[in-house]
């Protein structure tokens, strides 16, 4: 069964056939002795989608009550191909609206109401361009009544990616007609790479209360990262072997001002083996695990 006590702590997990959909899911979310997950509900690249009624919904639903898992801190990641910022290509930010309407009708089908989006990038606009794309864009979206919160996730600020800084986000919260209705995803792998010192995590906080409310934080990515700090690389390390180290992503994972908030895990794989389970042993036990890798 879930501790109560535990921290919101799970992992990135795939969404396949070959291990039962959402039921193989939330087994293998228990044998990690986590107590959330994040999904795609497709492929990220690509249209291509499997009906949501064969995914397992009534046995996922069944096992988490069982396991008290609490639904309202399940998430779901919105694929990548979505690009509401672009200011350039009307075809594409159309074409983005109706396929995140699309996947906002699977969560709701799903009943996970937590969705993170990759805010998109500007390409041959400015960012000032895309910030304004992205706005009018989440206001069409949102005048679909619908439970689903968006959270819009910090990016490492390579290329012309939207969201590498916080004042981008805090911006469009700002901005939106109904802000109710988005909040943002903190990625600590990201965060780093785009310059901000999270190692020093307490006043790293105190900063981001000044731009938007801490409550508006509805998800943690927890990676490490392979870069040094301000590198806009956006490679993601396993926990405790990167640039960011065991210590300040434990002091995340238990940060009680975040207690609510759910933390996902998406670092790689080690000889194509899932870390997941050793991962959360480390930061539910606060001790690094040197024989991780």
């Amino acid at each position: 069964m879930t501790k109560h006590n535990s921290p919101l702590l799970g992992s990135h997990m795939s969404l396949s056939k070959s291990t039962n959909y959402l039921e193989g899911v939330v087994n293998e979310t228990v044998n990690q002795n986590a107590n959330t997950f994040m999904i795609f509900t497709g492929a990220p690249q690509n249209t291509k989608r499997v009906p949501v009624e064969t995914f397992k919904i009534a046995e996922m639903n069944q096992l988490i009550d069982y396991h008290e898992i609490d639904k309202s801190k399940l998430v779901v990641h919105a694929p990548y191909l979505i690009n509401l910022s672009n200011p350039v290509n009307e075809t594409v930010w159309k074409f983005s609206i109706d396929f995140l309407l699309e996947e906002i009708k699977r969560c709701e089908a799903l009943g996970i109401h937590l969705l993170v989006l990759h805010p998109g990038a500007y390409t041959k606009g400015s960012l000032e361009q895309g910030l304004q794309q992205l706005i009018k864009a989440l206001d069409l979206v949102t005048d679909y009544e619908s439970p689903v919160l968006i959270a819009l996730e910090t990016m490492s600020g390579k290329g012309t990616e939207v969201g590498g800084q916080l004042d981008d986000l805090a911006f469009v919260l700002q901005q939106v007609k109904k802000p109710e209705r988005i909040g943002v995803c903190l990625d600590t792998c990201h965060l780093h790479d785009a310059g901000y010192q999270i190692q020093n995590w307490p006043e790293f906080k105190n900063n981001l209360k000044q731009l938007l409310p801490l409550d508006k934080v509805k998800v943690i990515h927890l990676n490490d990262s392979k870069n040094v700090c301000g590198a806009k690389k956006d490679r993601h390390e396993n926990i405790g072997y990167g640039q960011i180290g065991f210590d300040t992503l434990v002091e995340i994972v238990w940060d009680e001002e975040l207690t609510t908030v759910p933390k996902i895990l998406e670092t790689p794989y080690i000889d194509n083996l899932s870390p997941y389970k050793k991962e959360i042993k480390c930061l539910l036990s606060r001790s690094f695990n040197q024989d991780l890798k």
